[in-house]
């Protein structure tokens, strides 16, 4: 029966006095109400889910292929060696989150969320295919070099990651790229243990001491190439090599023709931010010629854009500076290798798309042979020998090796649902409004037993407006604006126009983690990691910690503005609920910020091996802790733990739990600690679970209390 049918044997048709107890019907009893699905407000929920059913929702047999699949538990599971995975080498998500945030006590590493988890395996493979699709390519076309890569360490400067790159690289003389004085340090250092025909190409400007450092590296034997990326930085060059007695190997940054016309294509074109023109060009072969260093003049870079959408707007591009390269060559330059930068894109949406900067339209194999046919069709015209072809793929080497997971730890209710606590006395409390007010509430509900559903919700928005304003007038109270929001709510629900949507509120700071959601606009799948054999019957949005409007995910991939996701469960042992960030392995980290004092996650490293859990942690770090981020904006937490012990000592009362609780809260994460069954909790020593704040810290002696005794002294010495 219709809800507002229930309350007609209650109002007198002539006076409309409404006779309410507060009563709100079953959910479902309105017409037209139905659970909110992820195939929409009016899905069957009787029809059987299952697992394929989840990963076409999510599209991740699409961005996923062919690192992520869902299991048959319902978990994510991670194919770490691609297509070439056996079943038993895949790697639930679900087991690392619970190895690595699982106590000690019971063989856990007692990590705190949020969690990145990067896995190694992956990163090989992803290098291995680039380098076979290369491989392919030029022996299927008959060119006449090789192809030889160089990884750009601005996309992810983690030691561990760069040190993997350079290893899985060695057999094929994968170099490092730098933009900066500490990118070029990192890769020097790294380059000592490769072999020496790796590239170590030197990008961004210069000055001197930068141009002093590539030099340095030169005079040790690395295959160091100095590109200009403004005319003038070759004064600079020739002076300082002249100074250190050695002679440096140039490459040149061509401005092209061709225009990237997505997001990423403003470093593109004629009017891009980096690169020569024709004309600087010329005048740099023409001043090398006249130093008799034309001979130095080696390597020809350009960058279209991050993201390039098609292999036609590929090959036109390749295809411009292969003839700038063959110019060159004609003018005298010793030229040998052709930069073709980075541009390879990745699918964020699974779509296979050339039409938005959130996929690419191609995959490894056709972005390779796009390039040597663009490369060898100027060349062979021409009549210039084959180049070595490097590039620069950073962001498709990196991005899938690593997953961020993170937990939902509440969500707000609809707003049907808050109408459910409204109470008694409301009838009384709408009687007393004000006269117009009165009389709107009068034609809403007689509206809404003549079932006129866009009438009843224009007298709704009319009377909850009306009511607002009476509110900031101080003529109405808090109760009274309660009881109308309550009877509007239930008008929405009637006529099914009450927002669906949820917002879940999850453990992650959007400006650390995900910094190019909130200033790019760039999409990311997310994706709950497990209970993917359920139906995910709520629209949510994700909001983060953070104290700030923009901290939240309101857009995902697909164009949706919501999405699916399951009920929250809470006791019993239901565990938390888990979410994971995929293809983010580039720039986040780098990119991220301290927003709130949120800092870094916890990282584990995991590669395949043999056993139950189908893989075994390398290398476990825990998240920046409260003194950490304290530290990074020059605060000094030694200084402020004693500032704050002094004062609990004046204050009188537990001195001695004050220390331990202050001592504990410096040590640890600033992310909040969630108890599965439905509250947040204290963690003692990063293991057991304290009860109710001071009270775990208050004995002061056993284990627990010396490891956070021990954590003040370090911060007081």
């Amino acid at each position: 029966m219709p809800a507002f049918t229930c309350v007609d044997a209650a109002v007198p048709p002539h006076g409309y006095a409404f006779a309410w107890d507060g009563a709100l019907p079953a959910q479902g009893a309105f017409p037209g109400d139905a659970s909110t699905t992820a195939d929409g407000p009016t899905a069957d929920l009787s029809s059987p889910w299952s697992t394929d059913l989840s990963a076409k929702l999510y599209r991740i047999d699409g961005w996923g292929a062919p690192y992520f699949c869902v299991n048959a538990s319902g978990d994510i599971s991670v194919r770490p060696h691609g297509a070439a995975t056996l079943p038993h080498q895949e790697i639930d998500l679900m087991k690392v989150v619970k190895k690595a945030s699982g106590p000690k006590s019971a063989g856990g590493l007692g990590l705190r969320l949020p969690l990145l988890v990067r896995f190694t395996d992956v990163l090989k493979h992803r290098l291995e295919s680039l380098q076979q699709a290369f491989d392919v390519a030029i022996r299927s076309n008959g060119y006449g070099s090789r192809y030889q890569g160089v990884y750009p360490v601005k996309c992810n400067q983690d030691r561990h990651l760069v040190e993997d790159i350079m290893e899985f690289g060695a057999p094929f003389d994968f170099g490092l790229e730098a933009g900066s004085k500490a990118e070029l340090l990192l890769a020097m250092t790294c380059l000592t243990r490769a072999r020496p025909e790796a590239f170590l190409i030197c990008n961004g400007y210069k000055d001197e001491e930068y141009i002093t450092l590539a030099l340095i590296a030169r005079s040790m034997d690395l295959n160091t190439v100095i590109v200009l990326e403004q005319e003038e930085e070759l004064d600079t060059v020739v002076e300082t090599s002249e100074r250190l007695g050695v002679r440096p190997v140039i490459g040149l940054r061509a401005k092209l023709r061709t225009k990237h016309s997505g997001h990423f294509g403003s470093t593109s074109g004629e009017k891009g931010k980096f690169g020569l023109s024709t004309a600087q060009i010329l005048s740099v072969a023409q001043k090398l010629q006249r130093l008799e260093m034309l001979d130095c003049l080696q390597l020809l870079h350009f960058h279209i854009g991050s993201q390039i959408p098609s292999t036609a707007l590929l090959s036109d591009g390749v295809g411009e500076a292969a003839n700038i390269y063959c110019e060159l060559a004609r003018l005298g330059a010793l030229m040998r290798v052709i930069d073709i930068g980075g541009g390879l894109g990745i699918d964020y949406d699974g779509s296979r798309s050339g039409g938005s900067d959130m996929s690419v339209g191609y995959g490894l194999d056709e972005y390779a042979n796009a390039v040597v046919r663009a490369v060898m069709l100027a060349c062979d015209r021409k009549h210039v020998g084959h180049p070595i072809i490097c590039s620069e793929s950073g962001r498709a080497l990196v991005s899938h090796q690593s997953v961020l997971i993170f937990e939902a730890v509440s969500s707000t209710s609809t707003k049907s649902e808050a109408s459910s606590s409204i109470w008694p006395n409301h009838a009384c409390l709408l009687d007393e409004l004000a006269d117009d007010a009165h009389s709107d509430y009068h034609n809403l509900i007689a509206a809404s037993l003549r079932r006129e559903n866009e009438t009843s919700v224009l007298y709704a928005e009319k009377l909850k407006q009306k009511c607002v304003d009476h509110f900031k007038d101080g003529i109405l109270g808090l109760e009274h604006l309660a009881a109308v929001d309550a009877v509007c709510d239930l008008v929405s629900k009637e006529f099914d126009v009450a927002d669906p949507v949820k917002t879940y509120h999850v453990n992650l700071s959007l400006f650390t983690s995900i910094p190019d959601f909130w200033a790019i606009g760039q999409l990311f799948p997310i994706v709950p990691i497990h209970r993917l054999d359920q139906r995910p019957v709520v629209k949510g949005i994700l909001s983060d910690l953070t104290c700030d409007s923009d901290g939240k995910v309101d857009r995902f991939i697909g164009g949706q503005s919501s999405l699916p996701l399951h009920e929250l469960e809470r006791g019993g042992g239901a565990g938390g609920y888990y979410l994971g960030m995929f293809l983010g392995g580039a720039y986040q980290e780098a990119l991220g910020g301290l927003h709130n004092l949120f800092g870094t996650p916890s990282v584990v490293r995991v590669s395949q091996a043999d056993g139950p859990r189908c893989f075994a942690v390398t290398l476990a770090v825990p998240g920046a802790s409260c003194t950490d981020v304290l530290r990074a904006m020059q605060h000094e937490p030694e200084v402020m733990f004693e500032t704050l012990k002094q004062r609990a000592e004046c204050a009188g009362g537990d001195a001695v739990s004050c220390a331990l609780a202050l001592a504990h809260s410096f040590d640890t994460m600033p992310y909040l600690v969630f108890d599965a069954n439905g509250g947040y909790s204290v963690v003692s020593g990063g293991d057991e679970e304290g009860t109710d704040g001071m009270s775990s810290y208050s004995d002061g002696c056993g284990e627990e209390g010396d490891q956070e005794w021990e954590s003040m002294r370090c911060l007081s010495v």
